[in-house]
């Protein structure tokens, strides 16, 4: 599970039935400081997120799918969660 920041939307008119009113986000993983760290991640929402929100991502393919409900859904990245506070230990 990562933390990053959606920057950004993506519309396909074309999808596999499975992702039929799905939302397609970009998202910028970052560090818990706020950071923007590697590559630029597409993700199937399943909680509502909007550009601007810092939110929790899984990339795993079996834990994507499921956050969706969907078992077989060829899916590698879902956002779970948005981010309302987060506190850390240095």
């Amino acid at each position: 599970m990562i933390i990053g920041r959606v920057v950004g939307t993506v519309v396909a008119s074309h999808k596999r039935p499975q992702f039929e009113g799905a939302k397609l986000l970009l998202v910028q993983p970052e560090t818990p400081q706020g950071v923007a760290t590697g590559a630029t991640l597409l993700a199937i929402d399943s909680v509502g997120a909007g550009v601007s929100e810092r939110v929790l991502v899984v990339i795993e393919g079996r834990a994507a799918g499921e956050a969706l409900g969907k078992k077989h859904a060829p899916v590698d990245a879902a956002i779970i969660g948005i981010v309302d506070q987060l506190e850390f230990v240095e």
